[in-house]
C-alpha cells in the first residue's frame, strides 16, 4: 500500500490569499487584481497560486453560494433516507445529480432513533414544490428505500468552513 501523498504547506503568500478570500471574494470587476493588490502581488499571482492550491488539494473549490431564500426558494428540505447499505453509493451519485438536489451524502445511521443513511437537501418555492420532488427521488430510489422523512428548515444558519487567521 502507497503512503498518502503529502500536500505542500502553504507558504505566506498562499496563506494571505486564502485569509483575504475566506469570506468571500471582492465584488468587483477583477476581484484577482483586487486580492492582488491589497496583498502586494499581482493579479495574475492570485491566480496562479489559486489553480496550484486546488490542483494540490489545498482549497477544495471557488465558487459561488446563493442565498435560497433571495431567490425565491423558501421551501427547503433536507430529505433523509434509510436506504440499503449496498445500494447508498450507487443511488447517492444519481440523486446528487438531480437539478433540484443541492448537495447528497452518505451519514452513520444512528438506530433506532435515526436509521437514516443518505441526505439530499431539496430545494423549492412551496413546500408542495419540494414534496413533489421528494416523491420523484422516491420513485428512482425504489425498493432500495425503507423510508424516508422531509425535514424543514426554520432559519438560515451561516454555513462556513476552515478559517485561517493571519498568523501562522
Amino acid at each position: 500500500m502507497n503512503a498518502p501523498a503529502t500536500r505542500p504547506a502553504l507558504d505566506a503568500t498562499d496563506r494571505a490569499i486564502v485569509v483575504a478570500t475566506q469570506g468571500g471574494l471582492p465584488l468587483v470587476p477583477r476581484p484577482y487584481h483586487a486580492i492582488g493588490e491589497q496583498i502586494g502581488v499581482s493579479g495574475a499571482e492570485v491566480m496562479a497560486r489559486f489553480a496550484r492550491m486546488l490542483e494540490a488539494g489545498a482549497v477544495r473549490r471557488i465558487g459561488a453560494v446563493p442565498n435560497h431564500y433571495a431567490l425565491g426558494y423558501s421551501a427547503n428540505g433536507m430529505s433523509v433516507w434509510d436506504v440499503e447499505d449496498e445500494q447508498v453509493a450507487r443511488l447517492g451519485r444519481v440523486v446528487g445529480e438531480l437539478p433540484f438536489v443541492t448537495h447528497c451524502y452518505e451519514r452513520v445511521r444512528h438506530p433506532p432513533q435515526w436509521p437514516y443513511n443518505l441526505f439530499a437537501m431539496v430545494h423549492g418555492r412551496t413546500r408542495s414544490e419540494v414534496e413533489d420532488r421528494v416523491r420523484y427521488i422516491a420513485a428512482i430510489i425504489g425498493d432500495a428505500s425503507r423510508g424516508h422523512e422531509i425535514l424543514y428548515s426554520t432559519r438560515i444558519l451561516k454555513k462556513t468552513g476552515l478559517r485561517l487567521t493571519g498568523e501562522r
